[in-house]
């Protein structure tokens, strides 16, 4: 009867292995790109904070998504890893069986058109291991362009999706550490030209001329989400304040040509505006930024969750 019972725990041991190996493969490491597939919004905040304990606060928010703003803030990649470890929570890692990050990162970088500053800053954030760039200020379908290209490592000979070439150099050591996956260069590329990429492009519209150019800018192969940025718009076009007729005109545009091509669209949001940005059809929010989730922010969250029915 011992020896059955050992053989059988055996066997149970090496099935549940099995099964949480299988879950760690199939399990995207992107939680954002997973929402966008099930069609489900995904809420996050913006955040300048890179201390420790707002990273675990982070951690465990309960938001999908953190963008870390090296815009206007510091950009300070030495910082950006210790936040990134800040954010790596263990117990959720070893409760789900599967290395998706509750909560994941993505940065915004500060450079903006010039092509070898903008390619060296996304290959520092990237060999970090952020799951994704904001890049701010595009404009053309160019910078789009260069900016998906930024992102991508050179693919191998014969690959269907060749084009557009990648820039980004190959060390991805820290990055592969932080993922916790053998398999990084496979799984590092942009989605959804990669059906199977983890690596979100995203753009910044924060311009009349980005605006204007939209249609170009949203047909870019590669290209993973438009962030339509509300305050800067309306600067942009002349206007004191985001809520004027004519910048909601323009954030309509660019979202109904997010909507036409099936491409996500995010903007900010708070209390008062989330649950119609969501009914809109926007993909992704922010609900606030900095300090955790603060109070205000919650209810946005709390809110954004209802209308999508994510509660």
């Amino acid at each position: 009867m011992k020896i059955i019972t050992r053989i059988v725990l055996s066997s149970l041991t090496a099935f549940l292995f099995l099964m949480l190996a299988a879950n760690v493969s199939a399990q995207r490491v992107n939680k954002l790109i997973e929402l966008f597939e099930n069609g489900e919004p995904g809420f996050g905040v913006l955040s300048f904070d890179y201390s420790l304990n707002n990273a675990r606060s982070l951690a465990t928010s309960g938001l999908d998504f953190v963008f870390i703003d090296m815009e206007h803030a510091p950009f300070d990649v030495e910082r950006l890893r210790e936040f990134l470890l800040g954010m790596t929570n263990k117990r959720s890692i070893l409760e789900k069986g599967n290395l998706q990050p509750d909560v994941v990162p993505f940065v915004r970088i500060p450079a903006a058109g010039g092509a070898e500053e903008l390619i060296s800053q996304a290959k520092q954030v990237l060999d970090v291991g952020v799951f994704g760039i904001f890049f701010p200020a595009v404009h053309t379908r160019e910078q789009a362009e260069l900016a998906v290209r930024a992102t991508r490592y050179p693919q191998y000979n014969g690959a269907s999706d060749f084009e557009p070439a990648g820039l980004r150099g190959r060390n991805p050591s820290n990055a592969a550490w932080y993922w916790g996956i053998s398999d990084y260069h496979a799984k590092a590329d942009v989605w959804p030209l990669d059906p199977e990429g983890e690596l979100l492009a995203m753009m910044f519209i924060e311009s009349a001329e980005g605006a204007e150019n939209i249609d170009e800018i949203i047909t870019v192969p590669g290209l993973g989400g438009i962030f339509i940025g509300p305050s800067d718009l309306s600067t942009s076009m002349g206007y004191a304040s985001p809520s004027a007729p004519q910048v909601e005109e323009a954030i309509q545009r660019v979202l109904q040509a997010c909507l036409d091509h099936d491409v996500p669209c995010a903007i900010t949001t708070g209390p008062s505006s989330v649950q119609e940005r969501i009914e809109q059809g926007f993909s992704f929010v922010t609900v606030g930024a900095d300090g955790g989730l603060n109070a205000n922010a919650a209810n946005a969250l709390q809110l954004g969750r209802e209308t999508a029915g994510r509660e």
